[in-house]
């Protein structure tokens, strides 16, 4: 069963301002759980969008909203395709968009997917969309040395990248990588014991950069707010929940410009660029999960919510 626990539920649906009439896009189907929130405040007339590249959840996903069908339309893509999927459904402009970027807990908690270091004997494959041909094994067993130590370090964060990879380079000389267990045996023999014994699980960084990089993550999201704000009727609402540094960086970015795109400089008397902002940022510090919600879903932690209005 396709279980995830939608983060920051209310707050995230609240966020859209929902107009009962209106048309949503939610770019992340995921299980449906905030889809589920955001059909039951439609009338009839009111539309919801739903865009997952996960076939799993895109079952799922069905079988949940399913008393809404009348309502609710499903796409397999990706939310960068955005523009097209709208495209081909006749609609111009939308009232609300809305991401959630955490991995499911379906995708972790189900090992032949490979998104867990938690399972010793799982595949390395990582792929959000099955139909793609490369896998986590493919990224740990062909990129050179410094790939992967970039890799890890830019997103990861990992302080012990060099390490990880050399050691990652020197283990597949003898046997390519297969399986989860042997790579988390080589990370964990790559950080030093201390480090290890109150660091948190040696491998979870290095699994968060191979995930990035495999599925594209940080770029879909650069290549994508601009559009998904273009895409907002007046007063329409793009609300982007993240679940770590660099995602939020890019939607705190993205979002700041697209409020005050003027690039003359701050000395000029008035603005000659003509660069127009196309809204105004809602959340000036990001919405977090209150306490009882992280005591309840430990996942939820580190999420936080940003939304931008369309002038």
């Amino acid at each position: 069963m396709f279980e995830h626990k939608s983060v920051l539920l209310y707050e995230t649906v609240d966020s859209l301002n929902i107009k009962p009439d209106g048309i949503y896009v939610d770019g992340t189907l995921g299980g449906g759980g905030h889809a589920l929130e955001v059909c039951s405040r439609l009338n009839e007339n009111g539309r919801l969008i739903g865009i997952d590249q996960d076939a799993d959840a895109i079952k799922a996903a069905s079988e949940r909203l399913s008393d809404y069908r009348d309502r609710i339309t499903i796409v397999r893509s990706n939310y960068e395709n955005i523009q097209s999927v709208l495209m081909d459904l006749g609609i111009k402009g939308v009232d609300g968009i809305y991401l959630d970027l955490g991995v499911s807990s379906y995708q972790l908690d189900t090992p032949e997917r490979g998104f867990t270091y938690r399972e010793e004997d799982a595949p390395l494959d990582m792929r959000m969309d099955q139909r793609n041909t490369e896998t986590a094994a493919d990224i740990v067993n062909t990129y050179s040395e410094f790939d992967l130590y970039r890799m890890i370090r830019d997103y990861g964060e990992d302080k012990f990248a060099k390490n990880i990879a050399k050691h990652i380079v020197k283990a597949r000389e003898k046997k390519p990588f297969e399986t989860t267990g042997e790579l988390n045996e080589i990370i964990k023999n790559a950080i030093p014991a201390k480090v290890r014994a109150t660091g948190g699980h040696p491998s979870k960084r290095t699994y968060q950069a191979i995930r990035i990089e495999l599925n594209q993550e940080l770029e879909v999201l650069k290549r994508s707010i601009d559009t998904m704000i273009d895409l907002l009727n007046p007063g329409g609402r793009l609300s982007i929940i993240t679940f770590h540094s660099l995602e939020d960086r890019i939607v705190k970015t993205r979002f700041r410009i697209n409020e005050n795109p003027c690039t003359c400089p701050p000395d000029f008397p008035v603005c000659v660029c003509g660069k127009k902002s196309k809204g105004r940022v809602i959340t000036r510090k990001p919405i977090v999960p209150a306490e009882e919600e992280i005591a309840e879903n430990k996942r939820s932690k580190s999420s936080k919510l940003r939304v931008f209005e369309r002038n």
